[in-house]
């Protein structure tokens, strides 16, 4: 794992079901709440990146879920980046609860795109430069 970030968040009750419980769809707004966050925390702004043109789509995704989530339950999403972006850039999660019981884990797969061509494109070099030089602190 490259470079870590953790997001906290607040379980609202739109986000659960008649048990109270987080529905599954939820997570995936969890995983891009802290994926914006973990490219904040370097500095990068995403709405930034695709004012240059580039594009960062989820090609696959993977959840394990082990212990739910509840309403007003307060969220940790560890944030780690696998290794160094090519084409494709991929995270791994750690989503735990206040009591620090780990609840789910996550995998997604981005792929950088042109957002003019829509077609892949490697990694800006400016974000591949302040990866590493943030993975070197």
């Amino acid at each position: 794992m490259l470079i870590n970030s953790e997001t906290l968040l607040r379980v609202r009750y739109a986000e659960t079901d008649q048990m109270g419980v987080v529905h599954h769809a939820n997570y995936a707004k969890y995983l891009e709440l802290a994926r914006i966050h973990w490219l904040e925390e370097l500095g990068v702004s995403y709405k930034g990146m695709e004012a240059q043109g580039v594009m960062l789509p989820v090609v696959a995704m993977e959840f394990k879920f082990k212990i739910s989530a509840y309403f007003d339950d307060k969220l940790t999403i560890k944030t780690m980046l696998r290794k160094i972006p090519t084409v494709r850039i991929v995270f791994d999660f750690e989503i735990y609860n206040s009591e620090k019981e780990l609840l789910t884990t996550a995998t997604t797969t981005l792929v950088f795109m042109d957002s003019k061509t829509r077609k892949p494109i490697p990694c800006p070099a400016y974000l591949i430069t302040i990866i590493k030089n943030a993975n070197q602190e």
